[in-house]
């Protein structure tokens, strides 16, 4: 049992926890993520590995409440115990000196970009990150990545915070004015969909994390099955980031529909 040390709540679903979790802290890196279980006939879910402090032997998980289980775990406070806790697991993002990487976060999205961020940065790139949502509230993790990111930027569909507009408004700005090596998107399904269509269109080079569609996380359950430059891929180990413009992303929207009935009952029940 993992014991939770810290708890904070980021918007009004969205909850960060710092974790006991010492042997994962050590080994974790940039794109890992962890499957755990809320008591011991619950559910497995995956959630990426934010941060980690090897000190405190601690590692940070940022949860949405969306089915039964992330509404259980946001339900726990600082000193209650996750039952089960395993990782790091899925291949770590390839970090290296690429010159100007482009970062694109998406609501809960900024999760498990947030380490990729730091890690680009620490790499020597120069980094700039647009983060979106759809107002002020949803915007999570902005003072993190503004440490991290030579430049920062806001949009929200309302205007709220930063400047009106989608995330693909604020990143077709940057690429028209400087030369971008290398880009990373990681949000909602739809969102990624139009970053993807927005790089290939200027040729950058471009990674997107489908975390959203894993359940099982070990590649026993093929829930996440995802087809990728024509082969079909298992996101949970075979990434979870891809070739954006290799994925095949109206496939990918009508998979994450295919469990909505039956997470809408169980967290109703």
């Amino acid at each position: 049992m993992n014991k939770i040390i810290e708890k904070q709540q980021l918007s009004e679903t969205v909850f960060k926890f710092v974790v006991e979790a010492p042997l994962i802290a050590k080994s974790r890196k940039p794109g890992n993520f962890v499957i755990l279980r809320i008591g011991e006939k619950g559910e497995r879910i995956p959630l990426t590995i934010v941060d980690s402090d090897l000190e405190k032997g601690t590692i940070t998980l940022i949860v949405q409440t969306v089915g039964a289980t992330s509404a259980k775990l946001c339900k726990l406070n600082t000193g209650d115990f996750i039952t089960d806790l395993v990782g790091p697991l899925g291949k770590a993002t390839h970090v290296s000196k690429v010159g100007t990487l482009l970062a694109m976060g998406g609501g809960v999205g900024n999760a498990p970009l947030l380490p990729i961020v730091k890690a680009f940065k620490e790499a020597g790139n120069r980094v700039i990150t647009v983060l979106a949502a759809r107002n002020k509230d949803l915007i999570i993790l902005e003072d993190e990545m503004r440490k991290y990111s030579d430049e920062l930027i806001v949009m929200t569909d309302d205007g709220s915070s930063g400047r009106k507009g989608l995330v693909t408004d604020g990143a077709e700005e940057v690429i028209k004015r400087e030369k971008i090596d290398e880009c990373i998107a990681i949000g909602p399904a739809i969102m990624m969909k139009f970053a993807a269509m927005l790089t290939k269109k200027y040729n950058i080079p471009t990674q997107c994390s489908l975390n959203t569609i894993m359940v099982d996380g070990t590649g026993m359950c093929g829930a996440c099955r995802v087809t990728v430059g024509g082969e079909t891929k298992f996101t949970c180990v075979d990434g979870p980031e891809f070739d954006a413009h290799k994925i095949d992303f109206d496939e990918l929207l009508k998979r994450l529909g295919a469990y909505k009935k039956e997470e809408t009952e169980a967290k109703n029940h």
